[in-house]
Order: C-alpha cells, then structure tokens, then sequence
C-alpha cells in the first residue's frame, strides 16, 4: 500500500518515518529540498508550556495598539487585510470562555504526552543527542510584568506542567549574560531545546530513507480520484499512484486542501529569526520575554533571536525590519550580545484561528488525511502528531481523543 506525505517538513518527515516503520511504503513529497521550509528556521523549542490559544481577550484587545506600532509584537500587512477578515472572525469567536478552556485542554493533551512520542523517537534512531537538558527562562522586569503574564502561569498550574519562580539574581546565576533590569524569571525545565532542528529533519529523513522510503522532489498539481484517492498529479507532467495521502504541507496545505474541494481556514504567521555566528556571549538556557516578543536560543552553532508575527500571507516577500526589532529587544535583555556574521530568515508558520491543529482524516475524499496547523509548536507537536496520525492512518486506536483535531470542526 503506497502512502504519499505532501510535505516534507518536521512534521511530515516525522510521520513518514513512523508509517515506514509500520510497515507503510510511504513516498514522502516536497516541492523544495527537505526541512528547508519552516523546519529550517523554528527557534529549537520544545515548547510545552506554550498551548495557551492566541484567541484570549487579553491577547486581542493589544492588537489594535500593536498594528499602530511599527516595532509592535504582531503587524498586518494593510494590503492583505481584507483576505484575513474570515479568519478573524472565527478568531474572535474561539475567544469565548467557554471555548477557551476547550482549546486550552486539547493543546494541553497534546503537550502533555510530547515527551512520551519525543524521547523514543529519538533514541531508536539514535538522534537523542540533539535534544539539550536545559530548559527555557521567561523574564519580567518587575511584578508589574510579572503579574501580566500571569494568567499563563494559571493555565500552567492547572493542567500541571512544572515551573520555578526565581528572582533577577537567581536567574543571572543560571545565565550570567542577563541584564541587571531582570528582577523575575519563571524557570521551565520541560522547555528544551533542540542543538539543529533543520540537521534533525534531515537525519530523520535519512532514517525513513535507510527503512526503504522513498524521497521525491515535486510540486502538487493537482489529485485523482475515484470513490477514493487513487495519485498524486505533479506539474511536471508525473503522476504518482497512491492509496493513501496525507497533506502535511504547513502553510500551504489549505491550497492543497481547496484541490480537494476541501477549504480550511489556515492563515500563515510570518516568523523572523537572526542567526548569529558570532554573539560575542555563550548562553544555555533559550529565553523569553513576554513583554517584548521575542526569544533567543542557542542552536545550530550560535545564537538565534527571533519573535513577533507578521500576517502578509504566503507570497509577499519578506520584510527583514521585523527581525531587527527582535534584536534590538534581545539586547535589552542580553547587553553584551553582539550581532556579527549573522543571517536572516522568514518562515510561515500555519496558523488556525483556534490554535489547535488539524489531525484528521479527510471528512469529503476516503483515503486522504491531514497534519498541520501546528502553529508555532511544529517541532514540539511532531513526535505525538507522528504517534497519533500513525494510529489514524493505521487503524489503530489512538491513545487520546482525536474528535477535536478534526477538519471539519470549523
């Protein structure tokens, strides 16, 4: 039976390995080289802490101050904004209590299980050496700043993930590089990180391969069917059979989805990153710093900064101004930090308006599933969304609730 992952991203290269495994023979699809796309540029978190849906009030009621700041945490491009009216609107609409608490257990019960799909994962492929011990330090300048993030620690607390309180000395214990104007840090131990996630794709592409995966560059034309899929069109002209697909293709499944006649409402969150070679410090925690966007953290071989969201959907072409405001914020937190042989990236992270991904068979076209929106927790979420797919697809039972990753849940 020929299985075909449209994508070949963390999230689809993970899934293709673990079908392979089970006996699948998987064709693993992408139109570009493998793990170039977002996969290339995250910023290396396991970020289990990091679910909260973006819909909360106290998230949206700043947009409208932010998009007036050209340095703001989240900037809409003016001439996209009437394409983002929808998604807005159901952005909205997943901002109801009621609905939030929903939202808030289904990334929970996904976070929850990360390290149970990770860890193994790793170790039977032998990549457990990517995976740092550290943890992730978020930063407050004061209990003004610290109070404001504290509805994230609530959520935290609730559903059990650990957390250490400490103050601006204990935290330069920890990094010495921080700056003085530090006086809260709030320790997340499960927060790890990865030392390359792009050689991480990579490798677990050659292992897929090294199980008798096939790899193929191609981009989607369109699919042919019958009462069910039955190949994948390429537009050079090739045609690949298969009984099954599955769409894992981040940002830009929902054109792919549209082919299907089935639309999803996917948005990309444009993300920036530098990548310094030269910082001139060492650090081994990554950090945050709620109130001024940005995340910085060692991996693959320096230093990356990077943070905000920019929506200006999937053909605009970057606007690198957006990754020197994260520098220049990451300074305040890290004076000594030089910016020298650097490079800089944009990405497009696949954003639904409720923040929970997609995880489900096709609700139109039997044989065809799908595996993205995971946001900004693609390298997190990519072991269990393995697991869990691989169940679906195998008929296996999976071991959580799979009814609210559905694609017809919108």
């Amino acid at each position: 039976m020929a299985t075909v992952i449209v994508g070949a991203g963390i999230i689809g290269t993970s899934l293709a390995y673990e079908l392979q495994k089970r006996g699948r023979q998987v064709i693993l699809l992408d139109k570009g080289e493998v793990g170039r796309g977002a996969s290339y540029g995250n910023m290396a978190s396991i970020a289990v802490t990091e679910f909260m849906p973006a819909s909360r009030p106290s998230v949206w009621k700043q947009i409208p101050g932010w998009m007036l700041d050209p340095e703001g945490p989240v900037r809409v491009s003016p001439a996209y904004m009437p394409k983002l009216i929808p998604w807005f609107m159901r952005f909205i609409a997943a901002s109801r209590p009621s609905k939030l608490r929903q939202l808030e257990a289904q990334g929970a019960a996904l976070c929850s299980r990360v390290y149970d799909d990770l860890l193994p994962l790793l170790r039977e492929t032998g990549l457990e050496g990517e995976l740092t011990e550290e943890g992730c330090l978020s930063l407050y300048s004061d209990e003004a700043e610290f109070r404001a993030d504290r509805e994230h620690i609530e959520i935290l607390e609730r559903f059990g993930f650990p957390h250490r309180r400490l103050t601006g000395a204990e935290a330069r214990e920890l990094e010495p590089e921080l700056s003085d104007s530090i006086g809260i840090a709030v320790l997340f131990p499960q927060n790890r990180s990865l030392r390359d996630p792009y050689r991480l794709v990579v490798a677990l592409a050659d292992r897929f391969a090294a199980l008798g995966g096939r790899i193929e560059r191609g981009e989607v034309a369109g699919f042919d069917r019958s009462d069910r899929i039955t190949a994948v069109r390429l537009t050079d002209g090739r045609t690949i059979p298969a009984d099954e697909v599955v769409i894992c293709a981040g940002a830009h499944s929902a054109r792919l989805s549209k082919l299907l006649g089935e639309p999803m409402p996917l948005e990309t969150e444009r993300g920036y990153h530098t990548q310094i070679m030269a910082p001139g410090i060492s650090m081994r925690h990554s950090i945050i710093w709620p109130a001024r966007a940005f995340m910085v953290t060692p991996t693959a071989g320096g230093i990356r900064v990077g943070g905000t969201v920019e929506m200006a959907g999937l053909d605009a072409p970057p606007d690198y101004r957006r990754s020197k405001i994260t520098v220049k914020r990451a300074r305040e937190a890290l004076p000594n930090l030089r910016c020298e042989d650097f490079t800089e990236w944009m990405g497009h992270r696949p954003a639904f308006p409720d923040t929970v991904p997609v995880m489900s068979a096709s609700a139109r076209v039997p044989g065809v599933f799908y595996a993205t929106g995971h946001g900004h927790l693609g390298v997190t979420y990519a072991a269990t969304n393995a697991r869990l797919m691989g169940d679906l697809i195998t008929g296996a039972p999976p071991p959580i609730d799979m009814r609210p990753y559905r694609i017809d849940r919108f």
